[in-house]
């Protein structure tokens, strides 16, 4: 089995990932069943080892709590990575806030082994930099945790080049998440784009949203496809005439897929993987049927031609938030 690798000396993984925010809050909440998410997690550990992804932000918990009911078990087949720095001020409206200071990350750590329910914490993110907090405080912190025997690699989210050389400079960086994907493409940018930082350092880039948040699957036709409460009803570019023009994007996509008999996903996730043997994406899914064809994407190989035309599909409409 292909496998990619969490940094120089972190564990190999299956190349594609699963992103588990969806499962507790975000998308269709209306749709949760926490059942079948456990089993979604459980199937995609059957292709293990396997990264996961979560964080205590996560439905202020509960995403962890999910996910260490899953992972039950099964922990060598589970790389478990979860996310510190981000406060949930209110639940409901998913109002937030920062918070980087070592006392909130000590306690965070703690907490979230207590719900994954796990010894070590297999890759521990700051999830977003705190600008109140200096960089070197937290990441000091969080390399506190890695010689505790807490945590065992380190990882950044959202971060600048800038930073992640700093922090790379005091502790490894294992791995950078950040969204990417055919209608987010910043992170290749060969002047800032952290994608390329990852490569010459030795770390994972880890893209969120491969799949433009469901938007590249080609499922959604209008923009009022989606419930109220959901973060798409009022994304920038899922409303009226971005979400029209968006779809250029998507027709690019069925178009590479059909020459492979592949769904669009699948064509959107292949691209993701091509961008370098370093990436691991984590696209996101409550049901067994989209879990399936997602994994069976990293067997998808697409030609020169292919991911020319992919490359030449127009810019996304819109802003990310």
């Amino acid at each position: 089995m292909d496998t990619r690798q969490l940094g120089r000396t972190g564990p190999h993984v299956s190349p594609v990932g699963l992103g588990c925010m969806g499962m507790s809050w975000g998308y269709a909440e209306s749709q949760r069943d926490d059942a079948a998410s456990v089993e979604v997690i459980r199937r995609a550990l059957d292709s293990g080892p396997v990264l996961i992804d979560t964080a205590d932000a996560y439905g202020s918990g509960h995403n962890e709590t999910l996910v260490g009911q899953a992972v039950a078990g099964r922990r060598t087949d589970a790389v478990v990575a979860t996310k510190t720095g981000i406060v949930v001020d209110d639940l409901a409206t998913r109002t937030l806030s920062r918070d980087g200071s070592p006392e909130h990350i000590r306690h965070s750590a703690d907490a979230s082994l207590r719900r994954l329910g796990v010894d070590v914490i297999d890759l521990y993110y700051l999830h977003r930099v705190d600008p109140a907090v200096p960089l070197d405080e937290s990441w000091g912190a969080l390399s506190d945790l890695v010689r505790q025997g807490k945590v065992r690699h380190l990882g950044l989210s959202e971060v600048t080049r800038e930073q992640a050389t700093a922090a790379h400079l005091a502790h490894p960086v294992a791995a950078v998440q950040s969204e990417l994907s055919l209608w987010t493409r910043d992170p290749l940018d060969p002047h800032t784009g952290i994608a390329g930082w990852c490569a010459d350092n030795g770390a994972a880039f880890v893209p969120f949203a491969p799949l433009g948040r469901g938007f590249l699957t080609g499922r959604y036709a209008r923009p009022d496809d989606f419930e109220d409460g959901d973060f798409r009803a009022t994304n920038p570019r899922f409303q009226s005439a971005a979400f029209t023009n968006n779809l250029r994007i998507v027709r690019a996509v069925e178009e590479v897929a059909a020459r492979h008999g592949a769904t669009a996903a699948q064509a959107a996730l292949a691209w993701t993987l091509a961008q370098g043997d370093h990436v691991i994406p984590i696209p996101g899914t409550k049901q067994l049927r989209y879990l399936t064809a997602n994994t069976a994407a990293a067997g998808l190989r697409l030609t020169a031609q292919d991911l020319a035309d992919l490359d030449a599909a127009p810019a996304a409409v819109g802003s990310r938030y």
